[in-house]
């Protein structure tokens, strides 16, 4: 069975959300005035930022950094997405997905939340440092005016909070991930790392274990958006609690 012919057999949600995800990053890198515009308008900004649109709550998951952003999470798509369509069905699949997506989205925007809190906080007068920073276009004599000094550290964070955007499906595929493990609790997936085969359930477990001590170590050097793949699964694991009790779905099926 050649390559064309496992395209064609996939189920049409998850083969068309990798298509769409493929042709917006190609037509980023082929158009460049499109980048800038999508990471204007598609990418998810915090939602007092004069940047941020609620339609990117939505858009943001279509969006990446680059082809390795894009690559590992289309194959963790193609990997884990088509055996839960084919469980679900096409349109609770892609509710699921897109939920998903949503709740990792608004997760993030909560621990944003939290972290502009802190840092301003740090200021007496914090409603106008935080007030001034979340527009894009903030001068530095604008700070000086309220006795802020520009190249204080805290300002670059609290202004990056603001305007450093959150691209990715990650959400979503983290989603998707805890729905195979909780739906295929004792199937052995075999990994590069660690090169032994280990239980879905417990995968998942280390997985979510390892981006909530990442979340929280916060490294300034870490770009990934850790509390949005939590909150993909959080939100993943509410709704299919609910479609149980619910009986929408069975399982486990292994």
């Amino acid at each position: 069975m050649g390559f064309t012919d496992n395209i064609r057999m996939m189920p049409p949600v998850t083969k068309n959300l990798i298509i769409i995800n493929v042709i917006i990053w190609l037509a980023m890198i082929a158009i460049r005035p499109l980048e800038g515009f999508l990471t204007q308008y598609g990418a998810l900004y915090y939602f007092t930022s004069d940047q941020f649109l609620p339609s990117q709550l939505l858009t943001y998951m279509f969006i990446h950094a680059n082809l390795w952003h894009l690559f590992f999470n289309m194959f963790a798509l193609f990997m884990f997405g088509v055996t839960m369509e084919r469980v679900l069905g096409g349109p609770k699949f892609l509710f699921y997905y897109i939920s998903c997506g949503l709740g990792a989205a608004l997760v993030q925007e909560g621990v944003f939340a939290l972290m502009i809190h802190h840092y301003a906080s740090i200021f007496p007068n914090a409603g106008s440092v935080t007030a001034l920073l979340r527009h894009s276009d903030v001068l530095y004599q604008d700070l000086w005016n309220i006795g802020v000094t520009p190249n204080e550290p805290v300002i670059g964070n609290l202004y990056g909070l603001y305007h450093t955007p959150t691209i990715g499906a990650s959400g979503a595929i983290f989603g998707i991930l805890l729905a195979f493990g909780y739906m295929f609790p004792n199937v052995r997936l075999y990994l590069m790392f660690p090169p032994v085969p280990i239980k879905a359930r417990v995968f998942v477990l280390i997985y979510a274990g390892i981006e909530l001590l990442l979340g929280v170590y916060n490294s300034q050097a870490d770009t990934v958006a850790h509390f949005a793949h939590l909150g993909g699964m959080l939100f993943g694991l509410l709704i299919l609690i609910y479609w149980r009790r619910k009986h929408i779905i069975g399982g486990p099926y292994f």
